[in-house]
Order: C-alpha cells, then sequence, then structure tokens
C-alpha cells in the first residue's frame, strides 16, 4: 500500500504561483507514475499532470505551459508548480500514485489518492 500526504495550495491572486507537494510512504516502489487531478466546483475530477517513472511527463491542454510536474526521488515528494494561475484553476487538487499508467493518453487505473487540498485563485 501507498500513503500520500499532500501539502501546499491556498489562495493567491490571478497570475500568481503556488506549488504542492505530495510525498509518499509505503510501497513506494510499486509507484509507477504520480497524477494530478483536480475537480473544480460543480465539475467532475479531471487529470492535470502525470510523471511517470522513467521521467515521461504529459499535461493537459489547460494547464500546459504553466504548470510542471516533478519530483524528488530522495525524498519520495511529487510537485506541482503551477505559474501564471487563473480564476478556472481554483479547484480541489489531488495527488494520485498509479501503479501503471500511459502518459500518452492520460489514462490508467486510480492509484492510492492524496487527501486534496484547496486551491483558490482570486480575479
Amino acid at each position: 500500500q501507498v500513503q500520500l500526504v499532500q501539502s501546499g495550495g491556498g489562495l493567491v491572486q490571478s497570475g500568481g504561483s503556488l506549488r504542492l507537494s505530495c510525498t509518499a510512504s509505503g510501497s513506494v516502489s510499486t509507484i509507477y507514475a504520480m497524477a494530478w487531478y483536480r475537480q473544480r466546483p460543480g465539475k467532475q475530477r479531471e487529470l492535470v499532470a502525470a510523471l511517470t517513472r522513467t521521467g515521461r511527463t504529459n499535461y493537459a491542454g489547460a494547464v500546459k505551459g504553466r504548470f510542471t510536474i516533478s519530483r524528488d526521488s530522495a525524498k519520495n515528494t511529487g510537485y506541482l508548480q503551477m505559474n501564471s494561475l487563473k480564476p478556472e484553476d481554483t479547484a480541489v487538487y489531488y495527488c494520485n500514485a498509479a501503479k501503471s499508467f500511459d502518459v500518452a493518453t492520460m489514462t490508467g487505473p486510480f492509484g492510492s489518492w492524496g487527501q486534496g487540498t484547496q486551491v483558490t485563485v482570486s480575479s
């Protein structure tokens, strides 16, 4: 089992930046990919960015060029750097650690979830 603990998030003005962190513990060697999802008010959960163990990344079109996913393997921690934030980025953000994932199509079975963290972007 993998446990994920998130940190970061909060309130920021439009155009600002935030960084989310997601620290894994437990069976971390089974993690193939870490992904960040978000759930905006009244919307379904959507995939934002993904990073595989081999270093491949992919992003949803709405965040490409503004968000960067990365990891620090020594700390078992993944990050989502969010720049040029917009009010429509307001959402609860979740990290997910998957045992398998197709980064090209941004699909795969869900793994363990973080607890979620609120990001609010004011206009």
